[in-house]
């Protein structure tokens, strides 16, 4: 009867949550937030729910996305409140859209990445991207469940930035952060790819492990180089449409007795 679109969090802590568990998570917030669910036929029904290109385990986001189908109406406002006081603090649903246009994930063409450098100079980063950058390929090996392979990371990397971490540093407590485009390609390249490219071209090494976080995904846009928010296209079609049967039914249901 309705599908919705939502748009959730890994933070803090909870970056290190599976895909798997974050599933689980969800479908018991689902539960207590007596969310109506359509479910799927079969002899093991299961929660009409979509994920469009989870982040990896480890890595931090802000932009992740995931679409649900109803079977009743719901305000997704409302929705979207009731969600997020189910789910612990670290998965948040920060955006909720009724889905009026098709093809969610073929809006996810590109990632903003951020990934925070400790031990590192803001000029030493700003030169290994300038050496990335410069390459016509830059190829790393990744095992994968069909063995090691060798792909190049530096055709998918639209942008690469570095600046310092906010805040005095001195020598002893360096930071740089590096800022990337990179667009959603096969195989994917992810933010340890461009790490270990930057490690093989530029001798680039942090002491710790990079603290990543994807920033924003969606639609990649050619002329201004930004990558836009991938439930606009929902948002405006919303605003555009007539209201749906189900919409004016309930704006004309009768408000129940006074207390």
């Amino acid at each position: 009867m309705q599908r919705i679109r939502l748009r959730y969090t890994k933070r803090g802590r909870l970056r290190f949550t599976s895909h798997r568990d974050f599933q689980r998570a969800f479908e018991r917030a689902l539960r207590r937030a007596e969310v109506p669910m359509a479910y799927s036929a079969g002899f093991t029904p299961h929660p009409k729910v979509s994920y469009a290109n989870a982040a990896p385990t480890g890595t931090g986001s802000e932009a992740e996305y995931l679409e649900i189908a109803l079977t009743a109406h719901r305000d997704p406002e409302k929705l979207r409140e009731l969600l997020d006081e189910s789910l612990p603090a670290g998965l948040d649903i920060t955006d909720a859209v009724e889905a009026r246009t098709s093809g969610l994930a073929d809006r996810l063409t590109a990632s903003i990445w951020e990934l925070r450098l400790e031990g590192v100079e803001a000029d030493e980063a700003e030169r290994a991207a300038g050496v990335f950058l410069a390459a016509e390929a830059v190829e790393v090996q990744r095992r994968t469940k069909n063995g090691m392979r060798t792909f190049d990371t530096r055709g998918a990397v639209v942008s690469l930035e570095a600046a310092p971490a906010p805040g005095d540093r001195t020598p002893d407590n360096a930071c740089a952060i590096l800022r990337l485009v990179v667009r959603h390609v096969t195989p994917a390249v992810r933010p340890d790819d461009v790490l270990s490219g930057l490690r093989a071209v530029a001798d680039l090494a942090p002491p710790v492990p990079a603290a990543v976080t994807r920033l924003a995904q969606g639609l990649f846009d050619e002329e201004s180089g930004t990558v836009t928010d991938p439930l606009a296209p929902d948002r405006e079609a919303v605003t555009a449409a007539p209201p749906t049967a189900a919409e004016t039914a309930a704006a004309k249901a009768p408000e129940g007795p006074a207390a």
